[in-house]
């Protein structure tokens, strides 16, 4: 287990540490903030520091969901600035009552403080807590508000989260809005640009973290991100134009996002390039004791489901009552549509939701007075009458969608009742595999190399193609602490496969016993017997092709191990270079000419040559340099494979994680897919970017 060097004195044995008012902290004003930001904005990492724009941008989303703005941009400026303009009424500036301060100044930099807690200046608001935009604030290094009000142009500066300047009103105008111009605190944001370095074995494994200033760079806003924020947005706010400009680099770039039909197109952008199995979008929207329900969503022929909710255009990343409302009445809806129409007959058994859901993709919205949410981030709702409103409401509206649509109605419940099949056929499948024992963790692989340790923690797992491969990994290997499982040539694509085709794969079940967490309903990802399950095969294209087709099966079938960071990929070298002694390893060919263009600087400055070739004189030939191309592991000695690939002291890892699901599913299915011609334009469009083709 990794111990991290800390520089606090430790309280020996019998020792008291002391404890009186004097250890009693009371934080002031955006102190809180500053002390504990993870608290308010979920991480201080890149997530975070997005955070900061999101709360920004929700502010002007409120003024546009009451009917008062139309117009939102979002800039990224030099000097890691980002700049939110909206055409709203803008932040009130006269002096507010209580804190006998402007109604801005206490806006920025009150905790708790606006106008969304009691008055009807918002019937909805994304901003429940009062604590966006003063933790924003809080957390930049500069920020500046400017605000246009009754013909006139105010402005106030603040530094982490203090007034630089008292409001100051120095212009007209004509219009109304807020412009927010903020800079992250790089004391906050940032991350390491070297390596941690790692000493020792086991559990006296130190993990030595620099905390110097010069070892940390700022964090830079992610435009994609921000992009597919800002898109979501647009398709959940009709009829408000959004525009997005990056001027960081030379050439600076503009989208606009401008949707008249809402969640509607944003159904058909979801589904884009994927085959619907009914021709018309079903949408909804409707009101239910004042809580206001949108819903939306097509059935396709992929197997995933795929929803996204929203509170008040807050994205509800782990679901919450308004999701269950919905999923309530889809199942509920389409079951009493299948028994009325003898598409269930002869059966007791109905539709689950897991079989309605298969291949749907889905968009709830709803806009609600008083919204709880899970935390500060906002990930989850909890309010009860959500449930009730947005099933009453979803339920009422598919009823009369299916009796209109007979056709549509018709292939959802095909689909479902495909589903239905196909899962019974699976369980049964699964069950015999149990039967037999086979996933029961009775008996291991015999060709697995097993680690003595038993410690997940610290312990990995290699999974090599070839009996050769294996063969050197095994005896390069800490036998302590690193587990060996060489695969037969390439795993079955699972990619459009049902779980009993896959469990007849030898190698797959293999796989799965190794790794110990169970599949299926049955999967359980604390059991995993690594916590570090690395892929390790030859650096040309028949070894890419078997680390995709081990992704694919990671992805659909144990996508929350790469959630927890158990899955990398290792990184052999695609060349050994030795010239005398010196032997170094080249990952790609980039390293390969550095190593070389180095060995003949060296070799020049020996002969005494240290002037650069001049123009038209060719380069010195270098002598005694000897390049060795690996064609695969199998060519490595057991040491070479030690020191290049498996030792933590040397090795590089690449850890998989999931940026955005949605956008990786979308990749596996052109890669892995049935259809050849969107893997063909793939390829034709990617195909300049390819180094170290073997052919």
């Amino acid at each position: 287990m990794a111990k991290e060097k800390s520089g606090k004195k430790e309280v020996k044995k019998g020792e008291q540490a002391s404890y009186g008012a004097k250890d009693i902290y009371v934080l002031e004003g955006l102190d809180p903030v500053r002390k504990r930001p993870a608290m308010y904005i979920g991480s201080t990492g890149s997530d975070g520091q997005h955070h900061l724009i999101w709360e920004c941008v929700d502010n002007a989303i409120d003024e546009a969901m009451g009917g008062y703005c139309k117009n939102i941009e979002i800039s990224l400026l030099p000097q890691n600035r980002v700049k939110v303009i909206d055409d709203g009424r803008g932040i009130p500036v006269d002096t507010h009552a209580q804190t006998k301060k402007s109604a801005l100044e206490t806006v920025m930099t009150t905790l708790h403080a606006g106008a969304k807690f009691g008055s009807k200046a918002y019937q909805v608001s994304g901003g429940l807590h009062g604590v966006g935009v003063s933790v924003v604030c809080a957390l930049s290094v500069f920020m500046r508000v400017e605000v246009c009000r009754e013909g006139n142009r105010y402005y106030q500066e603040y530094v982490k989260g203090k007034p630089k300047t008292k409001v100051v009103k120095y212009d007209k105008c004509k219009k109304t809005g807020t412009t927010v111009i903020f800079e992250p605190d790089f004391e906050i944001f940032k991350e390491h640009k070297t390596k941690e370095a790692v000493t020792g074995e086991g559990e006296e494994t130190v993990i030595e973290v620099s905390n110097k200033a010069a070892d940390f760079i700022p964090i830079k806003f992610d435009s994609k991100k921000i992009l597919n924020h800002l898109r979501q947005q647009a398709y959940l706010t009709q009829g408000v134009k959004m525009v997005f400009s990056d001027l960081r680099a030379k050439d600076p770039y503009i989208y606009s996002f401008y949707f008249e039909d809402g969640i509607r197109a944003y159904i058909r952008y979801l589904t884009r390039g994927d085959t619907v199995r009914h021709q018309n979008v079903f949408y909804t929207k409707g009101e239910k004791e004042g809580l206001i329900v949108e819903a939306a969503f097509q059935y396709t022929n992929e197997r995933e489901c795929y929803e996204e909710s929203f509170a008040n255009n807050i994205y509800t990343g782990e679901g919450g009552t308004h999701l269950t409302g919905f999923r309530s009445a889809l199942t509920r809806t389409l079951n009493d549509y299948a028994r009325k129409n003898n598409f269930l007959k002869g059966t007791d058994e109905n539709l689950t939701g897991e079989d309605v859901r298969e291949g749907l993709t889905a968009v709830v919205s709803v806009k609600i007075r008083e919204p709880q949410f899970e935390g500060q981030t906002k990930a989850r709702l909890g309010n009860t009458e959500a449930r009730v409103a947005v099933d009453t409401v979803v339920a009422e509206a598919m009823t009369d969608f299916l009796e209109r649509n007979p056709q549509d109605a018709k292939a959802m419940i095909e689909s479902s009742i495909l589903a239905q099949k196909a899962r019974n056929a699976a369980k049964s499948a699964r069950e015999t595999v149990l039967r037999k024992g086979a996933l029961e963790g009775l008996a291991l692989p015999g060709k697995l190399a097993d680690c003595t340790s038993r410690k997940p923690e610290e312990s990995e797992i290699f999974i090599v193609e070839g009996e050769s491969a294996g063969g050197s990994s095994r005896q390069a290997r800490d036998r302590h602490f690193q587990a060996i499982l060489p695969l037969r040539g390439k795993i079955l694509n699972v990619e459009k496969a049902r779980l009993d085709r896959i469990l007849s794969s030898k190698e797959i079940r293999a796989l799965i016993i190794a790794m110990g967490t169970g599949v299926a309903e049955d999967f359980d990802v604390e059991r995993s017997r690594y916590h570090r399950i690395i892929i390790m095969c030859d650096a040309d294209s028949d070894g890419n092709h078997i680390k995709t087709l081990l992704l694919t099966l990671f992805y659909r079938h144990f996508q929350p191990m790469i959630e927890k960071g158990y899955i990398y990929a290792a990184q052999p070298p695609l060349y050994k270079i030795q010239h005398g002694k010196r032997i170094e390893y080249a990952y790609n060919d980039e390293d390969k000419e550095e190593i070389v263009a180095d060995i003949r600087k060296e070799q020049k400055v020996k002969k005494g040559k240290t002037e650069k070739a001049k123009d038209g004189e060719e380069e010195e030939k270098i002598t005694g340099v000897n390049i060795q191309r690996y064609k695969g592991l199998g060519e490595m000695n057991p040491q070479e494979l030690w020191d290049t690939t498996m030792n933590p002291e040397n090795r590089v890892l690449l850890k998989i994680n999931i940026e955005s699901a949605r956008e990786a599913d979308k990749v596996f299915d052109v890669l892995m897919g049935e259809d050849v011609l969107p893997r063909k334009r793939f390829i034709q469009a990617h195909a300049k970017k390819v180094k170290n083709l073997d052919i």
